[in-house]
């Protein structure tokens, strides 16, 4: 695969790094109740799926998930389900998206964000759930929003310098 013009050549992500910052996210999105709250494990899991999808994949969104309906004392599955389903959409557009940059990756992946949403709302619905209320489509665009912000911070540890040698030309 060439790379594209102007990218900058990634050192290999730390498994240590990766992990810390799911729990970090799933700590994160325990503290918040309010429906119009980003999620912001999804988030970090649609981002970790996106670029490390050998070591982040549906497995783990499935037990993200099933932490977070223990958690919020819901339908057991239901967040599962979602996770699930955004990982998995998540590694089949994986390639085409990592040609682009943040913002337009953040508009390609909206929608992926809104269809977990739905699927959440359906789950909930279909359960004998009520409605909730309008702001909690505001959610899906806040992550979108974050897309950037997150690919900055997520990417830091890889973008650091490496070892300077002089063998090797990178």
């Amino acid at each position: 695969m060439i790379m594209p013009l102007g990218k900058q050549l990634l050192l290999p992500a730390s498994p240590l790094f990766i992990w810390t910052s799911l729990i970090a996210a799933l700590l994160l999105t325990m503290l918040g109740s309010e429906p119009w709250m980003p999620d912001l494990l999804a988030l970090v899991l649609v981002f970790w799926t996106i670029h490390q999808p050998l070591r982040v994949g549906m497995l783990a969104a499935f037990c993200f998930g099933l932490v977070m309906d223990v958690h919020q004392a819901g339908l057991l599955g239901q967040h599962a389900l979602s996770y699930t389903a955004l990982s998995f959409l998540s590694i089949m557009i994986h390639r085409r998206v990592l040609w682009f940059g943040a913002p337009s990756q953040a508009l390609q992946l909206l929608p992926l964000m809104v269809a977990a949403h739905v699927l959440e709302l359906v789950v909930r619905l279909l359960s004998g759930g009520s409605m909730p209320p309008w702001t909690f489509w505001i959610s899906p665009l806040l992550q979108a929003l974050l897309w950037p912000l997150a690919s900055i911070v997520l990417l830091m540890p890889q973008r650091r310098a490496p070892d300077p040698d002089l063998t090797r030309p990178l």
